[in-house]
């Protein structure tokens, strides 16, 4: 809408997003099936975005919450619809998300998911 400031979508780093899930922040993977499949961040909980409208009102508002997709891109529109829609504080978007993650040389799994 013309006139209207756009929001900067608050991102962090994989180094950031790695410290702040030790502190215990929550990372969400919101690929679809068929990627998480493939390659994922251990840890991360599975939340695809093609279904945010069924789980982003059971998402806690009181720890920081990292989204996370392969190249930040999803992840960072769905960071912006949490924010400006759903009233949401503390969530960030993974700048450059798994490609990003992998290329750091930070853990991943492959393969089928593990119980």
């Amino acid at each position: 809408m013309l006139g209207q400031p756009k929001l900067e979508v608050p991102a962090v780093s994989v180094h950031e997003a790695a410290a702040m899930i030790e502190e215990g922040a929550l990372l969400i993977d919101i690929r679809e099936l068929e990627e998480w499949r493939v390659l994922r961040i251990p840890g991360a909980d599975f939340k695809p975005m093609s279904q945010i409208q069924d789980w982003f009102e059971d998402l806690p508002r009181d720890v920081d919450i990292i989204l996370q997709c392969r190249s930040g891109n999803r992840s960072g529109h769905a960071t912006h619809a949490l924010i400006t829609q759903a009233g949401f504080e503390r969530v960030f978007n993974l700048t450059g998300g798994l490609i990003a993650w992998h290329s750091a040389d930070l853990p991943v799994e492959r393969g089928p998911i593990p119980d």
